[in-house]
């Protein structure tokens, strides 16, 4: 048997869908951000990168920067061990505690990513509730459909943001049988929202816990960053509350927030939490500093909205194909795998802009687009350039634009 026949075969599927993920090596220049220094065998060069999730560019903020050089400085760049060994700090626990009160609940716990969080959060949860059902909305992240099997509880999918198709699985599970909602509040790929509201109308009509993903909006949403349950006022209906310190907050990290008994539950039996190293107390206490940050400030939040909202008004008038959503991810549709892959290597070898591919299984075949994420560092002179550049590869591609641009 030649194992390698196996692994090659694999890999040919990928290359023959054109879905082989190739990495751009590219070096963030912080204090020149969005611009970033590609490295290739042929050299050096200057991209704008516009497919970051740092989306307030909390990663180069002084404030941040300087808690984990300060931290680091005194007690090293490792947390030492698991949090039940070596690994429990005091930035890690000071962190822990100003997320529970970000979120308006009795605890919080701090894990070594947001995919971790989401696939032990629920998979635990879920294990510690006898006969639970789960309840998934049929558009989230890799990382709770994972949570979602590992739990071995049953699960069932519901239509996205289908409040009819949710309540008819709730009616049918019965009031008394343990339940939870699985569900996100910014989906990342159309950048659409859930109806928080309505989903805690069903959880309490039919007796069921609420789980949701703030992912893509903690640090963005809500007059103290803590989400777009927050931005809606419902923070005080979900039962528990997933995050990371990844994306609007600059660092890495995932956390859950609920009530202590919830949370406790979690730390003693969650084989995700308990058997890693813990989170290293230099990144702890960036973290902190990012959201003590921006539970304060708005200023980072209004110039992000800005700007988001120009390049949707901007690539829209060029005649491009973006998605509307009320939120700050700026899909540019494409519907084709190669051509989308194509398209993300010409702005990049040809205009100086990365913007990654997004094709299956990341999207449903058939949706592959061009994701586009804003941050408060896109001047608007970039923003022109970046529609410049779009027009000409769907020119070249010869992909469709709007009726005007195509005839200009």
């Amino acid at each position: 048997m030649d194992y390698d026949d196996y692994f090659d075969a694999a890999l040919d599927t990928l290359h023959q869908e054109r879905r082989y993920r190739v990495f751009v090596t590219l070096e963030k220049d912080a204090a020149r951000f969005p611009y970033a220094v590609r490295r290739t065998e042929n050299g050096t060069s200057d991209v704008v990168v516009w497919c970051s999730n740092d989306y307030l560019g909390m990663s180069m903020h002084p404030g941040t920067v300087d808690a984990m050089v300060d931290t680091a400085r005194r007690m090293g760049v490792g947390a030492g061990g698991t949090r039940n060994i070596s690994g429990t700090s005091g930035p890690i626990v000071s962190l822990e505690r100003a997320l529970a009160d970000l979120h308006k609940k009795q605890s919080a716990l701090v894990f070594t990513s947001g995919y971790v969080s989401n696939e032990t959060g629920i998979a635990t949860i879920a294990r510690l509730l006898p006969d639970c059902l789960l309840l998934s909305d049929e558009w989230n992240h890799n990382s709770m459909i994972q949570g979602v099997r590992r739990s071995g509880a049953e699960k069932v999918v519901f239509r996205h943001n289908d409040l009819d198709h949710l309540e008819d699985l709730l009616k049918a599970a019965g009031r008394e049988r343990p339940k939870m909602i699985v569900f996100e509040s910014v989906y990342s790929m159309d950048g659409d929202v859930s109806p928080i509201h309505a989903i805690c109308d069903l959880a309490e009509r039919y007796n069921a816990l609420t789980y949701i993903d703030e992912v893509h909006a903690v640090g963005l949403y809500g007059a103290h960053g803590a989400g777009y349950a927050e931005e809606v006022g419902a923070q005080d209906r979900l039962d528990v509350v997933e995050a990371t310190l990844a994306k609007g907050y600059g660092c890495i990290g995932g956390y859950l927030a609920a009530k202590t008994s919830i949370i406790d539950a979690v730390r003693s039996h969650a084989h995700g939490f308990i058997f890693t190293t813990a989170l290293p107390p230099a990144v702890a206490a960036s973290a902190l500093a990012s959201v003590q940050h921006l539970s304060t400030s708005d200023a980072e939040r209004a110039a992000h909205r800005r700007q988001v909202q120009r390049a949707k008004e901007v690539l829209t008038k060029a005649g491009l194909p973006v998605r509307a959503n009320p939120t700050h991810i700026v899909p540019v549709m494409i519907g084709d795998p190669e051509r989308t892959k194509l398209a993300s290597d010409l702005l990049l070898d040809e205009h100086g802009i990365y913007v990654q591919p997004i094709n299956y299984p990341t999207v449903p075949r058939g949706t592959e687009r061009l994701r586009i994420t804003p941050t408060p560092f896109h001047t608007d002179a970039l923003i022109d350039e970046l529609a410049d550049a779009l027009v000409a590869v769907w020119r070249k591609l010869d992909l469709p634009l709007h009726a005007a641009q195509a005839a200009a």
